[in-house]
């Protein structure tokens, strides 16, 4: 067959959302009678199969393994098979952190086309090109696969709309292979364990980033959003550092701001990463020391200026 081959994520019995963003990115591929078909791998995928009836599916195929968390043995064992037996010539993951763990390795052994970080995938007279970021975000690249008759792809997250109008595709079953793993799960702990902010769901967000330059300044700018109402939230450095729980980083590896009508980016460069997680806000605040930082580009207004002295400012008024 051809078609498009995409493989759902799970977490402890439940589909992951960037499944569906996924779904999403396989629509533009279709050519023909080509189908778009969704493998749910886990110990229950039939009880996951009813989240992903939606338009765009066309089948569903559950994938029942002996493992009920994610194991990266498991799936290149069972996705190699998958594809073996249906022939897709479009296979699509998700970034993420367990497409880190067997999509490579599964691309290498079997001789597929392979791009990571995909935002942008279109068929262009009939060839499969795929755009990702490259050199650190600062340029595009696109990638073309000549003489690869499967490609796989991992798609970015917070890119493609997910489907919501729900449908009835046509369930199958497939019988993975055994498979010995090399590691074994022991205990399964939800990051951002203790902080209870929702992200997703505040109105009003400010963030911080490296451009405050140390722990100690995190203070005053947890100060300035509870006085203006806001939800304190932070870019990837400020949470790798530790400085914030990771549940409050903002961006493509961290939340989405999915319901944020008025975001404020102090000290944020606007890393491609980071506006992964801002993309649907729809009025941005930039203040930031350096007039061309990249968070510029998608703000609806900009300060350049000292990003305290304008903190300061604001306090002085609430």
């Amino acid at each position: 067959m051809s078609g498009v081959l995409v493989i759902a994520e799970q977490r402890r019995g439940e589909l992951r959302a960037v499944s569906l963003e996924v779904v999403s990115a396989a629509q533009g591929l279709r050519r023909g009678a080509d189908e778009v078909s969704v493998a749910i791998i886990g110990a229950a995928p039939e009880s996951i199969a009813g989240a992903l009836k939606l338009v765009g599916v066309d089948e569903i195929i559950t994938v029942k393994v002996p493992l009920a968390e994610f194991d990266p043995d498991t799936f290149e064992s069972a996705v190699g098979a998958l594809i073996a037996q249906r022939h897709p010539d479009v296979v699509l993951v998700a970034h993420s952190v367990d497409s880190f763990g067997y999509a490579a390795a599964l691309a290498a052994r079997h001789g597929f086309g392979f791009a990571t970080d995909v935002f942008k995938v279109q068929r262009i007279d009939g060839e499969l090109l795929a755009t990702r970021g490259g050199y650190g975000q600062k340029v595009n690249v696109e990638v073309e696969f000549p003489g690869r008759s499967t490609v796989l792809l991992a798609i970015r997250g917070n890119v493609f709309k997910p489907p919501e109008q729900p449908a009835s595709p046509r369930l199958s079953a497939f019988e993975a292979p055994a498979t010995v793993s090399r590691s074994t799960a022991r205990e399964f702990i939800e990051a951002g364990a203790g902080d209870d902010v929702d992200m997703a769901g505040a109105e009003f967000i400010l963030t911080i980033g490296r451009g405050i330059g140390e722990e100690a300044k995190v203070a005053q700018f947890r100060e300035l959003a509870d006085a203006v109402g806001a939800t304190l939230g932070c870019s990837r450095p400020i949470a790798d550092a530790g400085w914030l729980p990771k549940s409050r980083q903002v961006g493509q590896s961290g939340k989405t701001a999915s319901a944020c009508k008025l975001y404020i980016a102090m000290g944020v460069s606007g890393a491609i990463q980071h506006l992964a997680g801002m993309k649907h806000v729809t009025t941005i605040v930039a203040v930031n020391s350096d007039a061309e930082a990249s968070i510029f580009g998608v703000a609806k207004y900009g300060i350049v200026g000292d990003i305290f002295e304008i903190a300061e400012e604001l306090r002085r008024h609430f």
